[in-house]
């Protein structure tokens, strides 16, 4: 008795390790960061990263074929990377310092702030919906001041 007592205390251990670890891998701020990891790296390769399907992985289908289109037309918003908001970026500083802050959720749209770098830090805005279980990035902004 007490052996089975202890492999149900193992097993709902080992359940709930699980759980949790994949509810904070689920997450948004963690979606958003392993984007973004990905995002960086990809921007070092010969593909540019908007043309690399590995983007369907993360980003809103809507919101890619949005910007593809754009990119086609040579009509990107703003003078910089979309997703990075800026037009260079120090890629071994911002892949060691991506941090994600406090999630706010407005209805099922989850807003994360996000800043990357440890000297010249910038941040930006990252919202995310959820589709088919999974967050996905829809848009991103800035939180320069207005010019």
């Amino acid at each position: 008795m007490k052996r089975l007592f202890s492999i149900f205390v193992l097993c709902t251990l080992a359940f709930s390790q699980f759980a949790f670890s994949s509810s904070t891998q689920d997450a948004p701020e963690a979606r958003a960061s392993a984007f973004y990891t990905w995002y960086i790296k990809s921007g070092s390769k010969l593909t540019f990263p908007l043309l690399d399907n590995g983007i369907f992985d993360y980003v809103a289908k809507d919101t890619i074929n949005r910007l593809r289109n754009d990119y086609r037309h040579n009509k990107l918003p703003g003078d910089s990377d979309y997703f990075l908001k800026v037009q260079d970026e120090n890629e071994q500083d911002w892949l060691k310092h991506i941090v994600a802050h406090q999630v706010v959720m407005l209805g099922d749209v989850a807003v994360v702030p996000l800043t990357f770098g440890s000297t010249d830090r910038v941040s930006v805005l990252v919202f995310m919906r959820k589709a088919n279980g999974v967050w996905e990035i829809t848009k991103v902004d800035d939180t320069s001041d207005y010019r």
